[in-house]
Formats: structure tokens, sequence, C-alpha cells
């Protein structure tokens, strides 16, 4: 790759780190989360179903307009080559779509449409996946693995005792506003646990190898990169990274048909959006159609159409394939762990580390040494998935 010269190269870094400036005000997921989730619940459930949650969201504490300007005035046409010119166009379109997002939180269809463009929507082949995957039998949920046993406190020593084998540190807190059982906010570096939901011994080992194993050490191999794109997130890396993340569970041994039907169930309420279901309309699918229990139903609900609709759900599944397909193609999983990169930027990551503008990955998932499967049903779905 011919990057450029000395003055070509420092305009890269100037731009990268320009544009690493303006994203770090924009964590998607600290504004897309209702902070009223319990309380719409106990109402929505007391309506029978039938009203719609009135959510309400975090203010946004960024000047919108100030951060769209800014982002398209970068100078990119100082980069001399070409794949990384389009690559950084590609990052400038993708966050300023993500400042649309949040500035559209609520706003039913403009969010929607918003996230469409950032996120896509399940096809055809992909609502069909999910349905195959629906058809297997559940897994027995009453054995001991599957009940609920820790407090988010007492989840905590799990997720410190497992990061021993990582040479990182991170912060780990509680939130009682949130639909996700836990998340890791990549701009702080922090480990984010639900503190109203009681963890059982499968979602302990489920969690620790996803949020740490694989999306806590590409945070922190994205913070190592000399280019703060690897780090702030290449476009399209949230498949990519929960693809990732969901195939950590596969290698460790983890990954349950329980697990793969949640996955399943979220790409029919993504599906559901694209058809203009209501809330309450996804939710009565899930409980009702798919006999889905109805907390489980509620909180897939809240995923999916928090914010006004939003979309990103579906991509847990179809990035899990992708990911297994290429790693039993014998390729190389570490470049992906180079940060918040993205299988479609692959050639572009191999060429910035020929060219030491990127190094390779430092931390490495520990579940990727070995694959640990012993569950021959989801090896024969994951295969099967078109």
């Amino acid at each position: 790759m011919k990057i450029g010269n000395d003055v070509a190269i420092k305009a890269l870094f100037e731009i990268d780190e320009s544009i690493d400036a303006l994203v770090k005000q924009i964590e998607l997921l600290s504004y897309v989360n209702p902070t009223n989730i319990e309380e719409q619940k106990t109402l929505f459930f007391a309506s029978k179903y039938l009203t719609d949650p009135v959510f309400k969201y975090p203010e946004i504490n960024f000047d919108k307009f100030k951060l769209h300007r800014e982002l398209y005035t970068q100078s990119i046409e100082l980069i001399e080559d070409e794949a990384i010119r389009k690559l950084y166009e590609d990052i400038i379109y993708t966050y300023s779509g993500l400042i649309r997002c949040i500035e559209n939180i609520g706003n039913d269809k403009k969010f929607y449409y918003n996230c469409l463009r950032c996120f896509g929507t399940p096809t055809e082949n992909d609502v069909e996946n999910a349905k195959f995957i629906l058809h297997f039998e559940d897994e027995n949920k009453e054995v001991p693995a599957f009940q609920p046993k820790y407090s988010a406190t007492e989840a905590e020593v799990f997720f410190k005792d497992f990061s021993k084998k990582y040479d990182f540190s991170y912060s780990i807190k509680q939130s009682d506003k949130m639909s996700a059982i836990a998340m890791v906010l990549n701009n702080i570096k922090t480990l984010v646990l639900n503190a109203n939901y009681t963890y059982s011994d499968n979602e302990i080992a489920v969690l620790t190898n996803h949020e740490i194993g694989v999306h806590m050490v590409t945070t922190m191999n994205g913070i190592l990169q000399p280019l703060k794109i690897f780090s702030h997130g290449f476009p399209n890396n949230e498949e990519t990274q929960e693809g990732l993340a969901v195939f950590s569970e596969y290698m460790s041994n983890n990954l349950t048909l329980t697990r793969l039907k949640e996955l399943a169930y979220r790409v029919i309420a993504v599906d559901s959006l694209a058809k203009g279901y209501t809330f309450s309309r996804t939710f009565r699918l899930l409980h009702n159609q798919y006999d889905l229990e109805r907390e489980e139903a509620y909180y897939i609900t809240v995923r999916a159409h928090r914010g006004g609709g939003f979309t990103k759900d579906y991509l847990y599944l179809t990035g899990l394939k992708k990911i297994y397909d290429y790693y039993h193609e014998g390729k190389d999983l570490s470049l992906l762990l180079t940060g918040k990169v993205s299988l479609d930027y692959v050639n572009e990551i191999e060429s910035l580390i020929e060219s030491e503008l990127a190094i390779p990955a430092k931390h490495i998932t520990d579940s990727y040494a070995e694959n640990k499967n012993t569950n021959n049903k989801v090896d024969f779905i994951l295969r099967s998935l078109k």
C-alpha cells in the first residue's frame, strides 16, 4: 500500500485525531436506553398488553449541528491512499448518521429511518434463519445452570475473576435504566450490569466471554492503536463485533439453543418494525404466537422499539453466521480483534498493519485459543443457516 509521503501521513493522523475528538461525544447506547423501562412495564402489563409504553430518554449533551459541520469540514482529500481515504469518507458518513439517530430518539419515524441507514433491517433470508432456529425444541431450562442465582453485585465478582486472564483494567457500574442485562460502554471503558437482573451460572459464563472476552478486548486493543479509528469504530462494526462476541460463547462451549433462540426472537422483533407493528403488537407476536414468557418478550420488544425503532438487534445472528463461516474457512480472527473493526475492511486492516500505521492485536480472546464446543445441535444449526 502506498500511504503517501510524510505530509500525507501527518494529514492522516491529524484528521484521525480530529474525528476522534468529535465522535468521543457519541455513544448511541448512552442515549437510546429508556430511563423508565420498569415503570412502563408495570403499566403495560396492567393494560393487558394493549397500551404502548411511553418511554423517556436521557438528555443530549452535545451540539448536534456543530458536530455535523465539523465532521464534514475534514480535509480528507489530503489522504493520498485511495482505500484509506474512502474508509475515512465512510466513517464520516457513518458518524453523521449516528448523530442523526441520537437527535431523533423518541421521534419514531425519523429515528427508525435513520436506524435503517445505519444498521439496515433483516432480509427475508434472515427471517427464515430465525424461524428455522425457533423450530427446534427448547432445552430444559429447569437445570441448575439456567436458574437465576446472582444479583448484579454478586455477578461483579465473576467478571473481575474472569478478567484476570487479561492484562487490562476497566470500571464496573450498575444501572437500573437498561434493557440489556450487561453492556460495555466503549468510550469510558466501563462494563455496565443491569441492577434489576438476577443472573444464572449460564448467563455469567456467556456474558464474561461476550462482554469481557470480546467487547472489552476490542476496546482495549483499539486504544493501543496509532490511529483512533480503531477505537471509535469502523463503519458497520456492530455486526462484526456482536458476531465475534457470540462466537466466543460458541468457542467456550456456552452457546446454547436457548441463547440462539433469544437471538432469533430479536430478528423477529426487528422484522416486525419493518412491517409497521406497534410495541404492543410486537410483544403479542412474541408472547402469544411464539409462547415467549412475558418478561423476556417485554425486554426483547423494548430493545427493538426503543428510540422509535432500533434495528441493530438482528445483527447478532447475521454477525454470528459470518464469523462462524470466517473461522471455519481458516481465516485469522485476531485481525478482527485489533479494535472496533468490521469484516468489510479486512484488507485495509492488513494494509495498515503492513504499513505500521496499525499494530496486531495485543489482547486475544481467551476462548479463541481452542474450539471447546461440544453442542452438535448448535453446530448443525450454524452450518445450516443461509
